[in-house]
């Protein structure tokens, strides 16, 4: 059997089991994925154990995916390294390790997540102008990932200089405040717009105003509870394509699947599972 888990504190709140489980029921692939909660001071031991147990990957997520790069446990592939944050480790057998050190390979599985959350709703990324809201982690993993597929990315944060940090990274990526008509001038001529911050999670708010949507706009809210955002309601009313928290949740998941097992992942029975929690 092998054995998949989520690394994180906390972590009961976990959509991933039950998506992860139901693709190895309908693969009948034996494997179970299970849920690790360890000390923040205990990371280093807990990436340890799960290797020297033969756990054969883990998920990685609040508040370790940054902490994962400051070991000398997980050697991080180019975009990990990057965005700066780790959300999969992927322990293979030494003699099968392709980087040089033979440690645990570590990705960020965020980035590929967004953009195939994208594409399923037939949205074009290359050429693209896109506006990301938020410079945090998700923000982060978002803006390398439509900047690498050939995207024009604008940054926009509440606080400016973290946008404009973020955009000195991303590939001819520029850095904006939230103020005044600033995000109205940026979504003009905007094709894609993501919200990569929490707010709409907690509260019925937007981090945009209703006004600067327009019909010609793909709108993308990271958050996933609700799966309607007060976002999404204003986008739709404006006729713009929404694209719904879980999806970038759902593909994130597809995409360590695949990288574990080696195998397409069943991307309707890992969907019908996540959305019957939420």
């Amino acid at each position: 059997m092998d054995v998949f888990g989520l690394l994180g504190n906390p972590v009961g709140h976990s959509l991933s089991p039950p998506m992860h489980e139901a693709a190895y029921d309908e693969l009948a692939y034996d494997a179970r994925y299970v849920t690790f909660e360890p000390a923040p001071t205990d990371l280093e031991t807990a990436i340890t154990g799960a290797d020297a147990l033969g756990i054969t990957g883990l998920n990685v997520t609040i508040p370790f995916k940054q902490d994962v790069l400051d070991l000398d446990l997980v050697e991080p592939d180019e975009l990990a390294t990057r965005i700066g944050a780790v959300n999969t480790i992927d322990f293979e057998p030494d003699s099968s390790r392709s980087n040089s050190s033979g440690r645990a390979t570590g990705h960020n599985t965020d980035a590929a997540g967004a953009l195939r959350a994208l594409r399923e709703h037939d949205v074009t990324i290359a050429g693209a102008d896109a506006v990301v809201v938020g410079a945090g982690g998700a923000g982060r993993a978002i803006s390398f990932a439509l900047a690498d597929a050939g995207a024009t990315v604008a940054i926009a944060n509440r606080t400016e200089s973290t946008a404009h940090d973020l955009a000195a990274d991303v590939p001819d990526a520029t850095g904006h405040g939230l103020d005044g008509t600033v995000l109205e001038s940026l979504l003009a001529e905007a094709d894609v717009l993501v919200n990569a911050t929490s707010v709409g999670m907690e509260e019925d708010a937007t981090p945009v105003p209703a006004d600067a949507l327009h019909g010609e706009l793909t709108v993308m809210d990271a958050v996933y509870q609700p799966l309607e955002t007060r976002l999404l309601r204003d986008a739709a009313a404006a006729g713009a394509t929404t694209v719904d928290g879980a999806w970038m949740l759902l593909f994130q998941g597809v995409e360590a699947f695949e990288l574990w097992t080696g195998q397409d992942a069943p991307v309707g029975v890992m969907n019908e599972a996540l959305r019957a929690r939420l």
